[in-house]
């Protein structure tokens, strides 16, 4: 039989779950590394854990996160990566790009097409990443 609570009863109920939790998962724990460095993130981030069960709009996994660097890894993989620092850098740059273009709805070509002409074009305007307000 499934009982229903009120939010006080839950939030309660929780607290002293989570109390439990904690309380175990940094107590008399193996002295393995994997187990040490749990207990120590019980100890350090222990309420974080716990906060998309009673925190609106916050996810319990990273899937955003990962979802967001995906073709990153992905472009990674497939070209292997570059071998200088200026390589590196010119990545970042372009996948910041191709990423906050994506989000913004924008054509990433026409960016960096409308950037490389501001460079040339004296008294042009440099575009932007940075959305414009309503």
């Amino acid at each position: 039989m499934v009982r229903k609570l009120s939010k006080s009863s839950f939030i309660s109920s929780l607290t002293t779950v989570r109390q439990n939790i904690l309380i175990k998962g940094m107590c008399n724990v193996p002295q393995t590394k994997e187990t040490q460095n749990m207990a120590k993130r019980f100890r350090l981030n222990g309420d974080a854990y716990f906060r998309f069960i009673t925190t609106h709009g916050i996810e319990p996994t990273n899937n955003l996160a990962e979802q967001a660097i995906r073709f990153v890894v992905i472009d990674r993989v497939i070209t292997q990566g570059t071998r200088s620092e200026q390589g590196r850098k010119w990545c970042e740059h372009i996948w910041t790009v191709l990423a906050t273009c994506s989000n913004q709805a924008r054509s990433a070509f026409e960016f960096i097409y409308n950037a490389v002409q501001a460079s040339f074009v004296p008294d042009q305007l440099i575009p932007s990443l940075l959305p414009t307000p309503p």
